[in-house]
């Protein structure tokens, strides 16, 4: 680590030195470099004392310490690297939030940081069909050369970063950006050298290998309440709009979603049942403004990257407007359903139904859920 990167992790990680004022300083020294050879009483204006003291002194040990983990992390594989405010490859639509961070340690592709992309966010208790709703519209969205932007947290997020890395190819078709392939890039809220949720281990190393992990909090930070909300301004910061899958009424995502607004950028959301609590977050928003979206289409054409059947994979099929002649699935509707009021339904006898139900699980067009409940799968 080269002395520049050095003074630029330093100014980061010194205690008590927020990221306004270590701005505020940049701003008026020039570098990190130049902050750190200014005495005390240059600093004075822009930082308070105990700040100011910290700045003039060498290091304390454990932040000596830090710098030779940081130094060693980024010689030990060359695609991790730390993007700095003031460099090149910082992405510019976080550079234009109100509170963009100084330091963004990254694994993977970093010019994914500049490429076109879009949030997908949700419920970490995400049911059976926002999971597949999250896969499908990530995969439509990477298909057509668009970079989803998520938090690896379990559920939605997870589903959005896995249904990106599988969407095709090649970016073909009207909608694709430069006709090259979309990925995926996760924010993290902890030290990126931390895997949190440890359940997403396998999946962190295909991010890091086919799109990019980034952190804005330095080597070792455990996964700490506090931090998600700062990680979800990220998120929202990098991309162009929001696309909310699934939210509780006091939720994370809603956060996001507030983030992006409040940054001028897009915000969608997924309806759901009215009765799913999941689902709640979404209608909210969509009372407040954010835009109904059933197919990846709503998105593109809000976002001026056209629109037309065919041009990428469309998935309001997936939302369920498909109703196949089955008697079963028409009883099932998208909602999930306990036997009893299927058995009202369709007026089947009980063997007759739980066998059908069965057949229907193989065929992977069912799903079963705990408590006794069905629930049809997207596309079936």
């Amino acid at each position: 680590m080269d002395e520049e990167l050095a003074g630029w992790v330093r100014l980061g990680t010194t205690p008590g030195l927020g990221r306004a004022a270590a701005r505020r300083l940049l701003a008026a020294f020039g570098s990190p470099q130049a902050v750190l050879d200014a005495s005390a009483a240059a600093l004075g204006p822009f930082v308070d004392a105990t700040s100011a003291r910290a700045l003039t002194q060498p290091p304390p040990e454990p932040q000596q310490a830090l710098l030779a983990a940081t130094a060693a992390w980024l010689a030990a594989d060359a695609s991790r690297r730390i993007v700095t405010l003031g460099d090149a490859a910082y992405p510019p639509l976080l550079l234009h939030t109100e509170d963009p961070p100084l330091l963004l340690y990254a694994v993977g592709d970093v010019g994914l940081l500049r490429a076109p992309s879009l949030a997908v966010v949700g419920s970490r208790n995400a049911s059976a069909q926002g999971a597949e709703n999250a896969r499908a519209f990530a995969h439509a969205l990477s298909a057509a050369g668009w970079t989803v932007v998520s938090g690896l947290a379990l559920g939605i997020d997870g589903a959005a970063h896995e249904g990106a890395l599988d969407g095709m190819p090649d970016g073909a078709g009207r909608h694709a950006v430069a006709d090259r392939r979309g990925a995926t890039i996760a924010v993290v809220g902890t030290g990126i050298d931390r895997i949190y949720p440890a359940r997403h281990e396998a999946l962190a190393r295909r991010i890091a290998e086919q799109g990019l992990i980034v952190s804005e909090f330095s080597l070792g930070t455990p996964p700490l309440a506090e931090n998600f909300p700062r990680r979800n301004r990220l998120i929202a910061g990098l991309a162009r709009g929001t696309l909310v899958v699934e939210a509780a009424l006091r939720s994370g995502s809603l956060i996001t979603a507030r983030l992006a607004a409040e940054a001028g950028r897009e915000v969608f959301a997924i309806p759901g049942s009215i009765h799913a609590p999941q689902s709640r977050g979404c209608h909210a928003l969509i009372k407040q403004g954010a835009k109904l979206v059933e197919a990846v289409d709503d998105i593109l054409v809000e976002l001026g990257a056209g629109g037309s059947a065919g041009a990428a994979p469309d998935v309001a099929p997936l939302m369920g407007a498909l109703m196949e002649d089955d008697a079963v699935l028409r009883a099932l509707g998208h909602d999930p359903s306990t036997l009893d009021a299927l058995i009202a339904r369709c007026g089947w006898a009980a063997p007759a139904l739980s066998a059908r139900l069965l057949e229907l699980e193989l065929e992977g067009r069912v799903r079963r859920l705990p408590g006794g409940l069905f629930q049809r799968i997207a596309g079936g």
